[in-house]
Parts: structure tokens; sequence; C-alpha cells
């Protein structure tokens, strides 16, 4: 299967050839809220936190990532903005590499979904890969992030 893009019409990726599709879980740990709070008051709470996620399949390593929202936590309302630094492997593939992903939800779905592999964070095996990210839950709660990249010299 492969998804759409930010950047690519379906399953053509830059370079006219499909872009790879690795898929992983990811668990949260080492949670840190930070006590920023804007000097700006809006009809939702903002917040920033720090966490580390470790990831497993097609994607194994870890990551820390920056995560900033304006969210109310009784009704589930709001956006977030992360932006990770990953290292790790990629369909084998060593090195670290950063993303951005963004979203709202209105309480029960999610939309305005965003998802970037920051151009030139490639280091090592993944110099130069670029690409889009794509979070997902399933209904038991696994999260997943779907990763299309292509990689210089074909992925």
């Amino acid at each position: 299967m492969i998804l759409t893009g930010t950047f690519y019409p379906a399953g053509v990726g830059a370079a006219g050839v499909a872009p790879m599709l690795s898929t992983c879980t990811f668990t949260t740990s080492d949670v840190d809220v930070t006590d920023y709070a804007p000097a700006i008051a809006t009809g939702l709470p903002s917040g920033h936190l720090r966490m580390t996620k470790t990831y497993a399949g097609d994607l194994a390593g870890r990551s820390v990532t920056q995560f900033t929202s304006a969210f109310d936590q009784e009704r589930g309302v709001g956006t977030y903005v992360a932006l990770e630094s990953f290292e790790g492997t990629v369909d084998g593939r060593r090195g670290a590499f950063a993303f951005a992903h963004a979203a709202s939800t209105s309480g029960t779905d999610r939309f305005n979904e965003y998802g970037v592999i920051v151009p030139e964070s490639g280091t090592a095996e993944l110099a130069g890969i670029t690409g889009t990210v794509r979070l997902r839950i399933d209904a038991d709660g696994t999260h997943f992030l779907d990763v299309e990249y292509e990689l210089p010299g074909g992925a």
C-alpha cells in the first residue's frame, strides 16, 4: 500500500519512482511537561512538553520529541505540532533525521494532518532522505508511524 504523501502524487515520488513505505509501532516515555505559558491567553490552554519515543518495526530506534499544543483536556479539542529527532534504522539503514507532524481534533476525530521529513536532516545511511510521515492509532490504542520515503540512488 502506498500512501499519498504531502509531496508526491499517489504512488510516484520526486524521482518518478514509487517511494518506500515503512511502518512501525511506538511507545512514549520520559514525558517532561514544561511550565511554559504564553503571554497571550486564547480559548484553549497552550502547553509544551518533551518526550522520548521508542520505535519498533521497519523503523527501529528512538526519538526525542518537542510537542506544543493548544488543547482542552476535558473536551479533547485542540491542535498539536511536534518536531522529532529520530536515531536508529529505517529498513536496515542506520542514521538519524528529523521530522515534523501536526493534527487537530474536535474530540472524536483527527483532521488537518501534516507530516514531513525535514529536508537535509538525514545522516549516515539516511543522508538525503525525503518524504512524509503519518501517525495513526488503532482502536486498541496501538500507536503507529507510517513513513513514505526516498533515499538518493533509490530507497
